[in-house]
């Protein structure tokens, strides 16, 4: 197939998005460091070139045409690329990266996290990390909004492309001394929802519902810690990561709730590169000394019924 090579250039685009973004030419020039004329004459080469209209004038200003719109948002698109690409291009020539943004779910085990970042400092001491600790659909948005490298997520956003990393057992606990206990047998839903549930909630910016049920009576926590600290003082029940709450389980603070045989469930956890074909050598040895160090640590759990 036959290309062409663009006849329209960044700056001329940006100077349309500058136009529509400042809503007239004179905010555009401003914004740009350019004179008006300069501005005028961009917008006025792109629909020559193209032979269209962009903008209907209004008034005192610049109205977007239906043409006009499409424009601006395939220009927004095509600029975002650009800033992308030159910035990837730029992290790999300088080397190790001086930052690496990492969002983790905050199932994953503390522990195995405080390990890898250890082994990481001792490689390369300079690379600050900035760790984003989310919550569902919070760190999968990182990843779209392109706030952070790489993420520990149970969830793959659309456009990406993750890894299994580890599957997660889940309990659902109360303190000994909670009334769902005292019944004395197999629990349904129904016994729950007479009862507290302490569920983390959504860190995403449109929030999800984070419940495993819907229950009447219900304490939301920002904070894993939180919440696990009410379920200890018999405020209510939750299901948590088994390897957060052992020390809880084996001194006797927390016990399971024996749910009719479904007491415990599985997360998958997957690591995801944000840009895979330009992750930089911190990002591409970080994600390796994670995937080694689960991989020693945390055997794969099984779900019953489920056999590898």
């Amino acid at each position: 197939m036959e290309t062409h090579a663009p006849r329209i250039d960044l700056e001329q685009w940006r100077a349309l998005v500058a136009v529509v973004d400042g809503r007239s030419y004179a905010a555009a020039a401003e914004r740009l460091n350019k004179s008006q004329s300069a501005v005028t004459y961009a917008v006025q080469k792109i629909e020559g070139l193209l032979g269209v209209k962009a903008f209907e004038i209004q008034g005192r200003r610049a109205v977007l045409t239906q043409t006009g719109r499409m424009l601006y948002r395939r220009a927004v698109a095509l600029l975002g690329e650009a800033s992308e690409l030159e910035r990837s291009a730029r992290k790999l020539s300088a080397g190790w990266e001086p930052e690496i943004g990492l969002a983790v779910e905050i199932l994953f085990p503390t522990c195995l996290l405080l390990d890898c970042l250890a082994a990481f400092g001792t490689e390369s001491p300079d690379t600050r990390v900035e760790i984003v600790e989310s919550v569902i659909s919070g760190t999968s948005e990182a990843l779209t909004k392109g706030t952070v490298d790489l993420a520990i997520t149970p969830r793959i956003p659309p456009g990406f492309l993750g890894t299994p990393l580890t599957r997660l057992r889940m309990l659902a606990v109360a303190s000994p001394d909670h009334p769902l206990h005292r019944l004395n047998r197999p629990l349904g839903l129904a016994d729950l929802n007479r009862h507290r549930h302490l569920p983390v909630r959504d860190t995403g910016s449109v929030r999800q519902r984070t419940a495993s049920i819907e229950v009447e009576q219900r304490w939301t926590f920002s904070a894993l810690a939180s919440s696990i600290e009410a379920a200890c003082r018999g405020h209510g029940f939750a299901w948590y990561p088994e390897e957060a709450i052992r020390t809880h389980l084996m001194s006797g603070q927390l016990l399971p709730l024996p749910l009719q045989g479904s007491e415990e469930r599985f997360v998958e956890l997957y690591l995801v590169l944000a840009d895979p074909e330009f992750a930089g050598p911190g990002v591409r040895r970080l994600a390796e000394l994670i995937r080694a160090r689960v991989e020693q640590c945390c055997p794969v759990q099984t779900p019953p019924g489920n056999p590898d």
